[in-house]
């Protein structure tokens, strides 16, 4: 693995659409060493039949039962170490929304975090899975450092969205159960790399496709890289790509050098 690292995270919002939006150009041009999508709404063959055309990387992906639904994949130039898709817990792998890499220097988890639905009818299951999820990566650390990203489903801090008193304990995203379950990553010891470079920028990673939410810059920043405290002093840059259209999301960019 080369010195310095280029990493993007992107909730794509269905790979197959986003092929045809210019998802093969916006690659080259930026040139990252590691691509973690999220929502790729895709099975492993149409994720490999995208890959086909992605010179140098290797593909790995996970896939919801259900068709259509949900998905993950992680396209890589650096050989990874191994690979995981499961949890150990069935309930919580029937979705295909995470995927464990294991590089020589670090682990790297791309999450796609349930969201917790309208009327908040899945906050309880959204409570359970980050619970699970934050016991999971705990033991990842004990072997070697840790980099979680993907789309976390959730805004921080007011700051990480346009209307936070609209939004508290009413909206998926922002309730109080799903603020928590962030934080317990940071008491883990992880830190949010984009907040900790640029403590009160406003910019956001994803805006509802109604009411020209993206045109108003009515969004919210919910898509995340958190690196555990071995990494921290690696980091060299990371920043929001919000001029790249195709998804309700944008892409997000760590880069580490080592």
């Amino acid at each position: 693995m080369k010195d310095t690292i280029r990493i993007i995270t992107w909730n794509v919002n269905g790979i197959r659409a986003m092929v045809g939006k210019g998802f093969y150009g916006t690659m080259k041009q930026l040139d990252a060493d590691i691509i973690c999508i999220q929502e790729t709404k895709a099975d492993e063959k149409v994720v490999q039949d995208v890959a086909a055309d992605m010179n140098g990387y290797q593909f790995l992906a996970s896939s919801a039962v259900k068709k259509g639904y949900s998905g993950t994949a992680v396209f890589t130039r650096p050989e990874p170490v191994k690979h995981f898709l499961n949890t150990g817990k069935e309930e919580h792998d029937q979705e295909g929304r995470m995927i464990t890499v294991e590089y020589e220097k670090f682990f790297l988890v791309n999450l796609y975090v349930p969201n917790s639905g309208q009327d908040l009818k899945r906050l309880d299951y959204r409570k359970e899975w980050d619970e699970h999820r934050v016991q999971y990566i705990k033991d990842l650390l004990e072997n070697k450092p840790v980099i979680i990203t993907g789309d976390l489903n959730v805004a921080h801090e007011p700051i990480d969205l346009a209307r936070p008193k609209e939004n508290f304990n009413k909206s998926a995203g922002y309730t109080q159960v799903e603020i928590d379950g962030f934080k317990a990553y940071l008491k883990a010891g992880f830190t949010d790399v984009y907040r900790m470079l640029h403590p009160d920028k406003v910019q956001y990673t994803f805006w509802n496709q109604r009411f020209r939410a993206r045109e108003r810059n009515v969004g919210w920043r919910i898509d995340y890289f958190l690196v555990s405290k071995e990494i921290v002093n690696h980091v060299k840059d990371s920043y929001i790509l919000d001029d790249i259209m195709g998804s309700d999301h944008c892409p997000v960019v760590l880069e580490i050098s080592f």
